[in-house]
């Protein structure tokens, strides 16, 4: 099954915004995430705009960096998006 590229590109950009939501409530820039995530600060602001689609990996050093469990970025997904809109729920 082929997904929607609108879909594709509307779950990057709530997990993006759903990044910097938490990065703004923690007090943080992005040069001092990216720093505590080991992740180049311009690699953080691409995942912010929605711009990259991300490895696990990074989705928990982004999570370790903001002190919250990968749970707590991916979780409230569900809340921006129909998940079951232009994907596989499988």
């Amino acid at each position: 099954m082929e997904i929607d590229p609108k879909w594709r590109k509307a779950i990057r950009q709530a997990f993006g915004d759903r990044v910097r939501e938490v990065r703004h409530a923690k007090g943080l820039s992005q040069e001092e995430l990216a720093l505590r995530a080991g992740v180049d600060r311009s690699y953080l602001g691409q995942v912010e705009r929605g711009e990259r689609n991300l490895t696990l990996e990074n989705i928990y050093r982004i999570a370790e960096g903001l002190g919250v469990p990968p749970g707590g970025l991916i979780g409230q997904l569900d809340q921006s998006l129909d998940l079951g809109q232009g994907g596989d729920n499988a």
